[in-house]
């Protein structure tokens, strides 16, 4: 789980635009967060497989 100042201080407007950087926004993990949906590759994962996400599906060939 992510520091809670961290997570607050990411969410607050940046001084300079290139400053900002995104956050998982049910776990608060800075890294690998997926644009689309706003998520963690983790968070991202467990809700598809869990049917959380609605038009993913997990893939298979």
């Amino acid at each position: 789980m992510a520091k809670k100042a961290l997570v607050i201080k990411a969410a607050a407007k940046p001084k300079f635009k290139v400053r900002g950087y995104t956050r998982c926004q049910k776990c608060g993990r800075p890294r690998a967060v997926l644009r689309k949906f706003g998520l963690c590759r983790i968070c991202v994962r467990q809700m598809a497989h869990r049917g959380e996400l609605p038009g993913v599906s997990k893939s298979s060939w």
